[in-house]
């Protein structure tokens, strides 16, 4: 059988344009609505059986590998075996893997049992990487849309016709006309120099699929203490004494990050999880709390209700490092009683007292977060009401303490960090002059000449639109929209449609689009959506439509940033099969036909592909240490990273410190000291040896140790009130005992340290921040001569005077099924020209009680998701081994709104929503939701409405399993600071099909 067969070497050359009769027949099964197979009967059917025999012979393979001299390399009669270290590409837990390559081909694969992060684990996902590579199902060559089918072209070709379209755009409707959507699967160095291409292209008008899944994190916990990511690790988790997971489904999401929770069980620590569902998370957990969807700050207000009526608040740290708890504290005790709480949340005051008890009396405690409770219109506050829980607890810069918030993707966080944000250069930088100046500088071009590349010189400095909101910028009116034009050009560079809300609504904008371009190795429900018929109304009869095959992060080399911060070096397993290139070569031709190739790799040493030249990944991230001082990615040198990857094994598995001194045998480099993958921030010169920052904020180590303090971002004092640090918090050894502000050239030369920079540091230090010292002299001087940390000694924001609500308010969803709270509990104002937009909040939700929305739709809908599927689910529903374990799109449904509506577990059903969309899918009868909840998983695609999508892919390229995508039904509503979707709650009614 064809599954079989390909393990064998050679197999990705033989293989023809014609997928085998069995994966049509496969596919076809899959495609309909059948009742689903059991492992053994697709087993049978399949004749898959035979792998498990075969695949048990990676070991041996790996072994005579290592057994060749240095370990990575050896001959095997007339051919050769290597073993190439890379990094899952899925979520962000950051398995290690290491790839057997025979002759250029990967046929094994074996998880690393040295990794300190997945301890040579791996789940579905993990284990069936080496199909991602060498897939069946991807694109293999570019493709035009032509009468509404797909015709291969060539890279030539679409390279012309793409670029030639764009620079028509941007003369008949400026640069902003184009949208470029990023992606979380891209490098560091892909997702930086993607930021610094649109940029020299000449807009803002960019974003990646962190504005869809924790761009509220970012915002609520950057604004609270500093830095907007998880403060320590998975690792650290086994050092908790509790852990309350609120809106995180790790067991399934995040399935090797319960390793480390697991073992800390085993060590007595207590686990709480807080979910409108109950997971496979909450079957681990000590105590479950069901609440009702939307109502994360009640449930966590009312821990600190018994937090503080009972005095179990850490006082003295928040006398010493928070501004603001009292006020949060009058207005939690005023506000939020037992009966309001369970008013709001159904959760009874029982539950609550003893989760508050349990985090209090079992410290430190851990909080964990995930979707579940940043995907609101109030995700910045539900975040900022997690993070007042640590702080009244004072768990925040402790080991096993934390605010531990696992991301999606396998590089979510480092895009996020350097990649294409809407309203920052790389490293949260902003859009303001000074930032712009200062990458002109590293970049080596011109400012004014950057400037000269926008529509005008007040775009330079405006946030663009979001990737949640591009459909908008497609169709609203003109005149509402803080543009130039409306949107005409859409680059899909790696980003699911399908996990994005109001699909219907997107497939009007796509209709109406003059460009569409899709860059990705699978091509995405995007090119369904794009190829089948919509509304005549909506068409764009000039409309161009592209897929251009790009290659996987297993094809070509790089670093990858894990959700605790820790960066990984890829190796390349295999070069790029049938016509794919990489996404840095891609970047680099379009620039060339864009007029802006040179200064795209200005100062970056080339290397040859197939031929062709490509960015060197390494010197993509030299550029990058040269850069990004504000969160430390500027010690990660190629050379220290690619050392931690060969020495895995001397790392602590709890801590991640070297356990010693270990030289690398390639570069001599010493471990000793350094944190694996020395996360961010890691500060200054490679040179200056800073070991990473396994633990934030933690003032019991050193600076030059990772030991830290909270950020002094936010200004001296507020209304006479200080802000900084008390007396006597400080990181051990710091020479200042007491609060400081941030370090400049000013407060070096105050404090008589100047003269200690060298003369050449001087000259580029003057009239310079730390973020902005090009030579990294005031990071050197301050840390390492003084124990000063660059970013100052403040304290952490309880209330955030620059959000809509300082104090964190509870406010019910715009799809709220409770017309009662609505009154109690109204959203935000609505808001012009909010990120260039136009946003509606009340005016919609009083339409909604007006129209008795929540009496035609009664059931709150959620979704997430599932082991087997990652993201949109378009690489994982096309991989044969992982299609076989959910082969249905479903909801789940309650038995007792089941019965009301002659519903059995089984049947086809209708999901319908206020949107006038309906999902034709499977019936899960389950106690795991409540009666007033349905959920599905958003992983599905390619089933529109009832109708298979089949024909609108292009041929040979469809994912083996398709279903109905839940966000082709859910509804309008963004967070009031960052524009994240709310796709956690909002109103649905199922009915028997």
């Amino acid at each position: 059988m064809l599954l079989t067969k390909r393990t064998g070497a050679g197999h990705a050359a033989a293989r023809s344009d014609e997928r085998s009769p069995f994966v049509h027949s496969l596919q076809r099964g899959l495609s309909h609505a059948l009742p689903t197979m059991d492992r053994r009967a697709f087993l049978r059917r399949s004749g898959l059986g035979v792998g498990v025999g075969v695949a048990a012979g990676s070991l041996a393979l790996v072994k005579k590998a290592r057994a060749a001299e240095g370990g990575r390399e050896t001959a095997v009669g007339n051919g050769r075996i290597e073993v190439k270290r890379t990094v899952c590409t899925h979520c962000s837990v950051g398995c290690a893997i290491d790839a057997v390559v025979e002759n250029g081909v990967w046929v094994r694969q074996e998880p690393v049992f040295d990794s300190p992060i997945n301890l040579g684990a791996h789940c579905a996902k993990g284990a069936a990487i080496r199909e991602h590579g060498h897939g069946e199902f991807r694109l293999r060559y570019p493709m035009k849309l032509v009468d509404g089918k797909y015709q291969r072209i060539s890279w030539d070709q679409a390279l012309n016709e793409v670029s030639a379209k764009i620079l028509e755009l941007r003369k008949a409707s400026g640069p902003d006309s184009v949208y470029w959507i990023g992606s979380s699967k891209h490098s560091n160095e892909q997702s930086y120099l993607l930021r610094k291409f649109v940029s020299l292209f000449g807009s803002n008008n960019c974003d990646h699929q962190a504005r869809i899944c924790h761009s509220t994190t970012v915002s609520g916990v950057a604004n609270t203490w500093g830095y907007g990511a998880m403060t320590n690790s998975y690792n650290d988790m086994q050092n908790s004494k509790c852990a309350f997971y609120i809106g995180s489904n790790a067991a399934e999401a995040h399935p090797v990050s319960m390793l480390h929770m697991l073992h800390a069980k085993e060590n007595g620590c207590k686990m709480i999880v807080a979910d409108p569902r109950f997971t496979r998370t909450a079957a681990k957990a000590d105590q479950y709390i069901r609440f009702r969807s939307g109502t994360d700050i009640p449930v966590l207000f009312g821990l600190l209700y018994h937090i503080f009526k009972n005095g179990w608040e850490d006082k003295k740290y928040i006398n010493d490092r928070v501004y603001g708890m009292d006020k949060v504290r009058e207005d939690v005790l005023a506000k939020w009683t037992p009966d309001k709480v369970f008013e709001a949340s159904g959760v009874p005051e029982a539950d609550l007292y003893k989760a508050a008890e349990m985090m209090a009396k079992n410290r430190p405690s851990t909080l964990v977060w995930c979707m579940g409770q940043t995907q609101h219109s109030i995700g910045n506050a539900m975040v900022r009401a997690s993070c007042l829980v640590q702080l009244a607890l004072g768990n925040v810069g402790v080991s096993g303490g934390g605010a531990n918030i696992f991301r999606g993707h396998d590089n979510v966080q480092g895009a996020t960090d350097i990649g294409p944000n809407p309203d920052s250069l790389p490293g949260y930088y902003g859009i303001a002059e000074g930032s712009w100046r200062h990458f002109a500088k590293v970049w080596g071009v011109d400012y004014e000449w950057i400037k000269g590349r926008f529509a005008d010189p007040s775009m330079m400095t405006k946030p663009g639109i979001t990737v949640s909101r591009w459909i908008d910028g497609v169709l609203e009116k003109n005149e509402l929209i803080d543009q130039g034009p409306n949107l005409r050009g859409v680059i899909y560079w790696g980003h699911a449609p399908n996990s994005q809300t109001r699909g219907a609504e997107m497939k009007r904008a796509m209709d109406k689009l003059d460009l569409l371009v899709v860059i990705d190795p699978y091509p995405s429900a995007t090119a369904a959506m794009a190829a089948m018929p919509g509304r005549p109304e909506d068409l764009n009869p000039n409309r161009a439509v592209y897929l251009l095959p790009a290659a996987t992060q297993l094809e070509t080399s790089g670093s990858a940033t894990a959700s605790n911060r820790t960066l990984q070096w890829r190796e390349k397993v295999i070069d790029p099969i049938w016509e794919s290139r990489s996404d840095h070569m891609i970047m680099y031709q379009l620039a060339e036909k864009l007029g802006f190739g040179k200064e795209l790799v200005k100062n970056m040493k080339m290397q040859k592909v197939k031929g062709m030249d490509e960015p060197m990944p390494e010197e993509i991230l030299r550029e990058v240490n040269k850069s990004v001082w504000t969160i430390g990615y500027t010690g990660q040198s190629p050379e220290r990273l690619k050392a931690h990857m060969r020495l895995m094994a001397h790392f602590d598995v709890k801590t991640l410190k070297a356990k010693g001194s270990v030289k690398d045998p390639e570069t001599g480099y010493d471990i000793e000291g350094d944190y694996f993958g020395l996360p961010w921030p890691c500060f200054g010169n490679p040179e200056l040896k800073h070991p990473g920052s396994s633990n934030l904020y933690d003032t019991s180590k050193h600076v030059m140790d990772g030991g830290g303090c909270f950020r002094a971002n936010f200004g001296v004092e507020r209304d006479g009130v200080n802000l900084l640090a008390e007396d006597g918090s400080f990181p051990k050894g710091c020479e200042i005992t007491t609060g400081y502000p941030e370090v400049d050239h000013v407060f070096m030369k105050k404090l008589g340290w100047w003269n200690e920079l060298t003369p050449a540091e001087q000259s580029a230090a003057e009239g310079k921040n730390w973020k902005t010292d090009p030579s990294g002299g005031l990071i050197r001087v301050a840390m390492k001569n003084h124990g000063v940390h660059p970013f100052g000694n403040a304290k952490a924001r309880a209330v955030v005077w620059n959000f809509p609500d300082p104090i964190p308010q509870h406010r019910e969803p715009i799809y709220s099924p409770r017309p009662d709270l609505v009154a109690k509990y109204p959203t935000h104002d609505d808001k012009k020209a909010f990120w260039r937009l136009p946003t509606l909040y009340k005016t919609l939700q009083q339409k909604n009680l007006a129209d008795k929305v929540h009496e035609k739709y009664p059931l709150i809908l959620s979704s997430g998701r599932l082991t087997e599927y990652e993201g949109g689910g378009d690489e994982t529903r096309s991989n044969p081994w992982l299609a076989e374990l959910q082969q249905e799109a479903f909801v789940e449904i309650n038995p007792k709104a089941a019965a009301s509506r002659n519903i059995r577990n089984g049947d086809r059903v209708w999901l319908k929503t206020p949107t006038g969309a309906q999902l034709n899918v499977q019936a899960l009868v389950t106690e795991r939701v409540g009666p007033d909840t349905c959920w599905m998983p958003f992983h599905f695609a390619g089933r529109w409405m009832g109708a298979d999508l089949l024909a609108y892919y292009p041929k040979g390229a469809a994912p083996v399993v398709r279903g109905e995508a839940v966000n082709t039904a859910t509804t309008y509503g963004y967070d009031s600071v960052t524009m994240m979707q709310e796709s956690k709650t909002t109103l649905c009614n199922v009915e028997k099909a």
